[in-house]
């Protein structure tokens, strides 16, 4: 399927920011949705963010406020962008393509899809 690759993790004090992205190895992205997801050791897998092709967009609470998820399908490239980090932030970050936008009234989810990228690391310090 789809090859994804992620970058712009890094080490950044507690308060910074980090802009991740998701670029797709293929001449085409087109996908109804994508999500951002992190992974830090002995935790499960955490949806953090999702988007839509009408670039309407989902975020875990605890990030909501912080993170901001975008896309621009003319460069087959979606991005997380990350202010306020915290220690609790740590994580491998993944970009996921494929899934699914359910919606309902008052609002959507996002549906897991199989495509996924390696991973960049993002380490938070206090």
């Amino acid at each position: 399927q789809v090859q994804l690759v992620e970058s712009g993790g890094g080490l950044v004090q507690a308060g910074g920011s980090l802009r991740l992205s998701c670029a797709a190895s293929t001449s085409t992205f087109s996908f109804n949705a994508m999500g951002w997801y992190r992974q830090a050791p002995g935790k499960q897998r955490e949806l953090v963010a999702a988007i839509t092709i009408e670039r309407r967009t989902n975020y875990v609470d605890s990030v909501k406020g912080r993170f901001t998820v975008s896309r621009d399908s003319g460069k087959n490239t979606v991005y997380l962008q990350m202010t306020s980090l915290k220690p609790e932030d740590t994580a491998v970050y993944y970009c996921n393509a494929g899934g699914s936008a359910n919606y309902y009234t008052g609002g959507w989810y996002y549906t897991v899809g199989t495509s996924w990228g390696q991973g960049t690391q993002v380490t938070v310090s206090s």
